[in-house]
């Protein structure tokens, strides 16, 4: 059976695995050393609140993918209602639509939230990410060249917007 839910503390360690996966896959986050789930610990606090949820994607009572809603620049007040989504699934179920499913998912959640802007930060030689937004109308609002340096490899941060 296929789930979507909010997080739960029992959820961290496979939230820290599938994350960890994408660190080590290389140009899917900015990150190039895995975490343990206790150095994630505040950053899932945060994201168990109302304004800012992770929900879970659960196949067959296991948590494979996870998608959150962060807050744009915390702080400054004129961009409350925009947000930051991430997600991410288990390498072994990529292309299989649970990346799309969450989307759907956490926009619908971020409209009962009232927020009115969706971003989403991409490194630019994720192409798989890219194509995955395209496909929800989210359209390249930036582009940061270069920024991001892996050990000698270097490539953007592309910026994925679009309003609610």
């Amino acid at each position: 059976m296929n789930n979507i839910r909010p997080a739960k503390m029992a959820d961290l360690e496979e939230i820290t695995h599938i994350y960890n996966q994408a660190v080590l896959s290389g140009f899917e986050t900015a990150d190039m050393v895995v975490m343990k789930p206790e150095e994630r610990l505040d950053w899932f606090k945060f994201h168990v609140r109302d304004a800012y949820p992770l929900f879970v994607y659960e196949r067959n009572d296991k948590v494979v993918g996870w998608v959150s809603v962060s807050p744009y620049r915390p702080g400054r007040e004129a961009f409350r209602y925009t947000v930051e989504i991430s997600y991410y699934v288990h390498n072994n179920l990529k292309r299989k639509g649970i990346g799309s499913r969450m989307i759907e998912y956490v926009l619908e959640r971020c409209r009962e939230l009232k927020y009115k802007t969706v971003i989403a930060l991409i490194l630019d030689k994720n192409s798989a990410s890219i194509n995955l937004l395209s496909g929800f109308d989210f359209v390249r609002w930036g582009h940061l060249p270069d920024i991001a340096d892996f050990d000698g490899t270097e490539c953007g941060h592309v910026i994925y917007g679009r309003r609610i």
